[in-house]
């Protein structure tokens, strides 16, 4: 079974969900891939839809199982990683995973599948952008704020180099023209990888 696999990866608010949401709607073959968490659901989240919802515990299990293709620890007791058999369960419906991931996920994920993925780190057009853009969301703390934007840096300089292709956003219908253009030249060429070796 071959498959192919694009990801999407940004510092917080740089606008990839927004970016990965318009093509879904373009390609009914794409299939987002959806992340496991440690951390409870938030508002109407539901489980199997916005993240398969897990303990700490059971992370710690499953990490030690190999059953991810990739995860982090962003913070302490709160996991993030990609399941082997949510990959599996996509690609058997012959679709094309689509990842929607921060940036030390999105470069764990291009490693593991090689030239079977396109990675695409979407940047803001400045840090000073970002944070008005997270503030103009209203959800977050000062504190919260602050995090995001150290985050953002350190990720935007460990990015460098690691991705196939970047992507500024700065006008969104510019971005999505951009993503479609890069997204299918990769589906022009053909799938190259053997998903056995998820097993």
């Amino acid at each position: 079974m071959t498959g192919k696999v694009i990801i999407f990866s940004a510092p917080s608010g740089a606008g990839k969900s927004t970016v990965v949401g318009h093509l879904l709607k373009l390609h009914p073959e794409f299939e987002f891939s959806v992340s496991a968490t440690s951390r409870p659901p938030r508002g109407e989240e539901k489980d199997g839809e916005a993240y398969y919802f897990i303990s700490a515990e059971r992370f710690r299990e499953l990490i030690a199982l190999d059953s991810f293709v990739e995860y982090e620890e962003v913070y302490h007791d709160r996991f993030y990683g990609t399941l082997k058999s949510e990959v599996e369960r996509i690609w058997e419906k012959g679709h094309v995973i689509i990842f929607d991931v921060d940036v030390k996920g999105g470069v764990s994920l291009k490693k593991y599948f090689g030239d079977a993925a396109l990675s695409i780190c979407i940047i803001p057009p400045s840090l000073e952008v970002l944070e008005k853009r997270l503030r103009g969301r209203g959800t977050d703390s000062e504190e919260a704020i602050c995090e995001r934007l150290a985050k953002a840096e350190w990720e935007l300089q460990y990015a460098e180099g690691r991705f196939d292709r970047k992507l500024v956003n700065d006008k969104l219908e510019d971005t999505f023209r951009e993503a479609e253009e890069m997204v299918d030249a990769f589906l022009s060429t053909p799938a190259v990888r053997d998903n056995s070796s998820l097993r």
